[in-house]
């Protein structure tokens, strides 16, 4: 077996990852995640969490993972969120038409014609399908959705992050290669929302001279670069995402991830998507599978916030002042209540508002049509009229841009897995260890008593190891089997510490502990343990 299939084996038979609905022959593209394969998810997602809220002091919500069908419309998912595929003709299977050649890999059939699949799953909402919905497919769109009660929640100030992290679905075509392509998966995402005209960052000082391995679009191959270099030279295209990327970093070295098998690749001009300023993706080098993006790091400029106001027809603009107030003529569509009031009733006032927002320099002799709580209206040329006014500036509306990093918490879990794997010859056998670090591994301990001894021995190691567990450890207890055997199921999970209770435990009260990594031992007072976990575990 190669290093993926070792570690997917190990995560099977150690409760780390299992296939979903086994029993039932299970489906592709989903997984569970056992006892302790839980236990590391969640390890993963409250260390983002210290990064991101505690350390940047951003804020996180929750919204719902189904979205009604406007959202989706607005954010272009409806539209564009496809792939292209093909049905075998003779077996009847899905394959995806970029992915295939001119005949079935499966049964060697002829293919169908190619047509473009949705990859949103589609519900509907109530009795009857009045309503379409749409599972998720990222949480992104549930905090654009929310901005103008975020701004108001951070008092009307740029910049601003929030974040949200949960599940997200996308219907793939024929997900293979375990976690790494996904039909439900978790997603940590930030949302920094900032001004335009200013992306300085005020922590890069503090970072600039920090080196990353960058592959920046057109290169053939990885190289050093400094953080300041490479937002001079327009490498990275603002100070705001060139921070966020070294953040990202951080956040990875910090969970086990190689610094050797990571680097940062800047999206190619045919993959930019066609909204991003720039765009980068962290991607780590596994195995089997070659490099693999787990977080992307993008400037979504305004657009996200645009294409809501215009679906919406609700203002997602910030008012900045300038410095000194100016005079100045525009011309606008001022809109004829006399006509607008009586057809339109209580839309009426959203009308004019959203005639105020449109250029009227291009509109022209024509009909104006405006989408009003969803629905499309006509204006005709006689409800308005364009006039020039003199206005008294001070200040103007914008809309943020968005820096968002956005994290494949699945991805990222098996990349830790397979970084933190290690083999090696021990007494004559091999000794399979995950080297999790301290906070990541998803247990910090296990208490063995010596084998046939007294009574006394493994009522006091059961005394121990209830100790721990109250002072916030978590911890296992393990009595069956030799002492080495024990020590190997612990180093195969990536249990920090193994905590001997032995004769001489009752003489002085102390308990050998023996390290994972290096298998070196200490002898440590019991009253003294928790305290000395704690430093060695890094709390």
């Amino acid at each position: 077996m190669d290093i993926y299939d070792e570690v997917m084996e190990l995560a099977r038979r150690r409760g780390f990852l299992w296939h979903s609905f086994e029993i039932y022959g299970g489906t592709a593209g989903f997984y569970d995640y056992g006892p302790l394969g839980a236990a590391l998810k969640r390890n993963i997602e409250r260390l983002w969490r210290r990064f991101y809220i505690a350390g940047e002091g951003f804020y996180e919500i929750e919204t719902p993972i189904i979205g009604i069908e406007e959202i989706f419309r607005a954010s272009g998912h409806l539209s564009s969120f496809t792939d292209p595929i093909v049905e075998c003709e003779s077996c009847k299977e899905f394959f995806r038409a970029d992915h295939v050649g001119d005949r079935c890999p499966s049964c060697g059939g002829a293919f169908g014609e190619v047509f473009e699949f949705n990859l949103m799953f589609e519900t509907s909402i109530g009795p009857g399908s009045k309503r379409t919905g749409y599972l998720r497919p990222e949480t992104a769109q549930g905090m654009f959705v929310d901005f103008p009660r975020l701004l108001r929640f951070f008092r009307e100030k740029l910049p601003f992050g929030v974040v949200q992290v949960g599940k997200a679905f996308r219907n793939e075509i024929s997900p293979r290669q375990g976690l790494i392509r996904l039909r439900e998966f978790t997603q940590a995402e930030a949302e920094i929302f900032i001004d335009p005209t200013n992306k300085r960052h005020p922590g890069f000082d503090a970072i600039k001279d920090e080196t990353l391995m960058l592959l920046p679009e057109g290169a053939d191959e990885a190289s050093k670069w400094r953080l300041h270099d490479a937002v001079k030279e327009g490498v990275i295209a603002s100070e705001f995402l060139a921070y966020h990327i070294y953040l990202t970093y951080r956040f990875l070295i910090e969970i086990g991830i190689s610094h050797d098998r990571l680097r940062f690749r800047q999206h190619e001009a045919d993959e930019m998507a066609h909204y991003a300023a720039d765009c980068w993706d962290a991607e780590v080098l596994l195995d089997r599978l070659g490099w693999v993006e787990v977080v992307g790091i993008a400037d979504r400029t305004d657009y996200d916030l645009r294409a809501h106001e215009a679906v919406s027809g609700e203002k997602l603009r910030i008012f900045r002042a300038y410095d000194e107030t100016d005079t100045v003529k525009r011309v606008k569509l001022k809109p004829k209540m006399a006509l607008i009031g009586p057809r339109f009733k209580d839309r009426a006032k959203k009308i004019a508002e959203a005639l105020d927002l449109i250029d009227a320099t291009t509109i022209g002799d024509q009909d104006i049509v405006l989408n009003i709580d969803g629905e499309e209206v006509t204006i005709t040329q006689d409800m308005f009229e364009s006039v020039t006014v003199e206005e008294e500036i001070s200040g103007e509306e914008v809309i943020p841009h968005v820096i968002e990093p956005s994290f494949g918490i699945d991805r990222i879990f098996f990349a830790v897995m397979e970084h933190s794997f290690y083999q090696e010859e021990v007494e004559g056998e091999m000794r399979n260890v995950l080297r999790f670090l301290p906070g990541i591994a998803p247990i910090d301990a296990c208490v063995l008593p010596l084998l046939g001894s007294r009574e006394e021995l493994l009522e006091l190691s059961k005394q121990i190891h209830q100790n721990l567990r109250r002072a916030g450890f978590i911890v296992e207890h393990d009595a069956s089997g030799t002492i080495g055997r024990r020590y190997r199921r612990q180093d195969e999970i990536g249990t920090l510490f193994c905590i001997t209770i032995d004769y001489e435990t009752i003489e002085d009260n102390t308990v050998t502990v023996r390290f994972r990594d290096s298998m070196d031992q200490v002898r440590v007072k019991v009253d003294e343990l928790p305290d000395w976990l704690s430093r060695e575990c890094g709390r």
